[in-house]
């Protein structure tokens, strides 16, 4: 049998033995291929100005994914190296040269990953399909099928696999060509042996570790470049630290109890798992470290999903929409353009009133809501403007009866808006509360209709109030385009050049909401969760790698305690304890860190956004049910596969 044959059925082999990393590496070619393939996309990249930053964004992940996926790689290298070094120690004894011996395991390798790479290259052209229709639906475009090939995005693939490949690879041909038989014989044998072995030593790291992690979510919490990167060092130091005093503690605890030592399958289970950790504790560390950075990831894509699409919903209620910010008229130029280039089919030119005090705006702050004062004094809107602008923005018709007012304000402030029952007094008049509508009115910023509220009064009761500041707003019949909304900012720098003392107006288009929404949730959203996932699969891929690996060791634990008298539900309760505890456990430190970690992420934008299946508590749930829902994959699969393999048979 030749060296390439040899080869060919080792990599057969190998690909079997170690199916869970096969598939990962398939799924890491097919992500890599099909973001690339939105890289290089012509349709997707000319949809707006504002995604043409997505290739960037794109390309900086992919080299933290290129980097995840290469370790990935170099570690299951490495650990089949350790695993089959008998066997090729023993190719050595037989007369291969070391040589030989190491181009024969690059080349199982390396068939291996063209393998992979080929079939990932398939299903990535499916994958790109995907995210293509998930990117024109956000545009609000229609998605056909149309299977094609990019063949720059299929290059730049192939070139992040040869450098993950060859950088793996050389480093385990290197060792081989310097190995020496008893080395590859008995390199299974190297351990990682423990860390902190001294009681109080292992006390002082432990509770120093627990300390550090603290002061880290903490840090986090509290934002900033420099308390993010000083919490990301305590959080890594407490990981690392907790997983290397855990695993020589757990010993130390149940030899001061030895009740429980002795309880039911507590010594079985707990000796297995600290033989495991001891080995294991700085790659549960590093497991544990991915874990926390999919879930902050996750998170922050689902944060500025949700802030991006809050932010649209709330500005994109009118075709278009200009606002200035002092209590200077709209100027003539706006209109002459929109006069001569759209297609208006309701229009109306109206004023933001202020009250002489800030009754409401006291009330909303003392319910302790997060407010931001806009104004100083309570906004005031005219009823037949009110009435104008519900039906530019297509809401149904509002009945203001006499002696009453109307509160119209973001959803966030209803239950607190709707209690407030005391009257108002503008001058003379003194008017009633009348009801709390809460409909999308472009109420966000110091130039739209109220600082996330508005009260709306009869005519004749706005127009004795001072003018805060004017604006239009219209119904066209065709959306207005891109090109016409930028039209429309260069008249506004024209008007700010020709007047430096003129403060800034805002203009606001339906159209160009939803698209800024789409493009910055494509921009934003997709290389998140594009990292996240190849977090989560490269974590779990190595921690089901690792115990599937121990099937041998397993089998014969349980044929032993078979002739000793334990029965196989025994048995397999015991392998279930373990199974979960070893999974749970890198996942424990990940949660309690990530979730206050996204509940204050989810607090950062402006209040009234974050609201539906965008507040903080689905975000979070929503999170860690994606998730759990990849890992349960991976735990699912491990676990029939060892319980299939290592239990004996039932007769």
């Amino acid at each position: 049998m030749t060296l390439s044959e040899l080869s060919l059925r080792n990599a057969r082999r190998q690909a079997r033995d170690y199916l869970v990393y096969f598939v990962a590496i398939v799924m890491a070619a097919a992500l890599l291929y099909s973001f690339n393939g939105l890289v290089f996309s012509r349709e997707i990249t000319t949809l707006s100005i504002s995604i043409s930053s997505l290739p960037m964004m794109i390309m900086l992940a992919s080299v933290v994914v290129v980097c995840v996926f290469g370790w990935l790689v170099a570690y299951t290298t490495r650990f089949m190296l350790l695993r089959r070094g008998r066997e090729l120690g023993t190719y050595l004894l037989i007369g291969l040269e070391n040589r030989q011996v190491a181009r024969l395991f690059f080349l199982e390798n390396l068939a291996v990953g063209s393998c992979a790479l080929l079939m990932g290259t398939a299903l990535g052209g499916l994958l790109y399909q995907m995210f293509r229709a998930i990117v024109l639906t956000l545009f609000g475009l229609p998605y056909t099928f149309s299977f094609g090939f990019s063949l720059p995005a299929l290059g730049l693939t192939v070139l992040y696999f040869a450098l993950i490949y060859l950088f793996a690879l050389h480093r385990s041909r290197k060792y081989i060509r310097r190995a020496r038989i008893h080395d590859l014989i008995y390199v299974d044998r190297i351990n990682e042996g423990t860390v902190v072995r001294a009681g109080k030593k292992r006390c002082w790291a432990f509770a120093a570790s627990i300390v550090l992690g603290v002061i880290g979510t903490l840090l986090l919490m509290t934002g900033g470049s420099v308390f993010i990167i000083s919490g990301t060092g305590c959080v890594i130091i407490f990981l690392f630290g907790f997983f290397l005093s855990f695993a020589s503690g757990v010993p130390d605890f149940f030899d001061r109890r030895p009740a429980r030592k002795y309880r039911g399958q507590n010594l079985l289970v707990f000796r297995t798992l600290t033989s495991k950790l001891a080995t294991m504790g700085t790659l549960i560390a590093v497991i544990s470290m991915i874990f926390t950075a999919t879930l902050i990831s996750e998170g922050a894509g689902m944060v500025f999903r949700g802030l991006f699409m809050g932010r649209a919903a709330e500005n994109a209620c009118f075709d278009l929409y200009i606002g200035t910010a002092d209590d200077e008229p709209l100027s003539q130029d706006y209109l002459d353009y929109i006069q001569a280039n759209l297609s208006v089919e309701q229009a109306l030119c109206y004023s933001i009133y202020q009250r002489e005090d800030s009754l409401v705006m006291d009330y909303v702050e003392s319910n302790g809501e997060d407010y931001y004062r806009y104004f100083d004094r309570d906004p005031v809107l005219r009823y037949s403007d009110y009435a104008a602008l519900r039906a530019i923005a297509g809401y149904p018709p509002v009945e203001l009866k006499p002696g009453e007012y109307l509160i119209h304000c973001m959803a966030y402030l209803e239950k607190h808006l709707a209690g407030y029952t005391q009257p108002i007094s503008f001058g003379c008049v003194s008017l009633a509360p009348g009801g709390v509508y809460t409909e999308h009115l472009l109420q966000n910023y110091h130039t739209s209709n109220g600082a996330r509220y508005i009260l709306v009064v009869a005519d004749e009761v706005a127009e004795s109030l001072p003018v805060f500041h004017h604006a239009y707003a219209a119904r066209t019949v065709s959306p207005v385009t891109e090109a016409q909304f930028y039209d429309l900012c260069d008249i506004h720098y024209k008007l700010e050049k020709l007047n430096l003392e003129r403060s800034y107006d805002e203009i606001h288009t339906k159209a160009q909401e939803e698209a800024d929404a789409a493009s910055w949730t494509t921009v934003t959203v997709f290389p998140l969760f594009f990292l996240a996932l190849s977090l989560t699969m490269t974590a779990a891929t190595i921690l089901t790698i690792q115990q599937l690996s121990e099937s041998e060791r397993y089998r014969r634990q349980f044929a032993l305690l078979q002739k000793l008298g334990m029965d196989r539900q025994e048995m397999a309760n015991a392998l279930r304890t373990q199974f979960a505890i070893y999974y749970i456990l890198p996942a424990v430190p990940p949660v309690l860190i990530g979730v206050p970690v996204l509940l204050k992420l989810t607090h950062a934008p402006e209040p009234g956004v974050m609201v539906g299946i965008n507040s903080p508590v689905a975000i979070v749930t929503i999170s860690l049910g994606i998730f759990f829902l990849i890992y349960a994959v991976y735990i699912l699969l491990a676990y029939t596969s060892l319980k299939r393999n290592v239990l004996p048979k039932q007769y």
